[in-house]
């Protein structure tokens, strides 16, 4: 089942009740866990690009989308190889400021991953 997003502000993203101050993964199966944002940075020198290596990890077998959140500033981008990645997995991405995505999340009906940076 998918959690709700409660509240979203710089620097932390309330799932439920669970106040949660980094950026989070939740999966298909409704888990949340913490981004490992260490595979787009050993790659980039940041976290703000998602690399191909950080897209295999989130991707779950039978998602149909994945809703990005960009940050409070809209400054995550994925990589052009994440891009494909997911194309050729038949994954919709939107990506969006955090708080859009907070409402796309909670509006989703389908089988849907969610990504959250929740500072810039």
């Amino acid at each position: 089942m998918k959690p709700p997003i409660t509240v979203t502000s710089f620097g932390s993203i309330t799932v439920g009740n669970l106040l949660i101050e980094h950026d989070i993964i939740i999966r298909l199966s409704g888990e949340i866990k913490k981004r490992k944002k260490k595979l787009s940075k050993s790659v980039y020198g940041t976290s703000h690009t998602i690399s191909l290596e950080e897209a295999k990890h989130v991707y779950e077998k039978g998602a149909k989308r994945i809703i990005i959140g960009s940050g409070q500033e809209n400054n995550v981008r994925l990589s052009e190889e994440a891009r494909d990645y997911f194309e050729k997995k038949d994954c919709k991405v939107d990506l969006m400021a955090t708080p859009r995505a907070v409402q796309a999340w909670n509006k989703a009906k389908s089988r849907t991953i969610g990504l959250f940076h929740v500072t810039c």
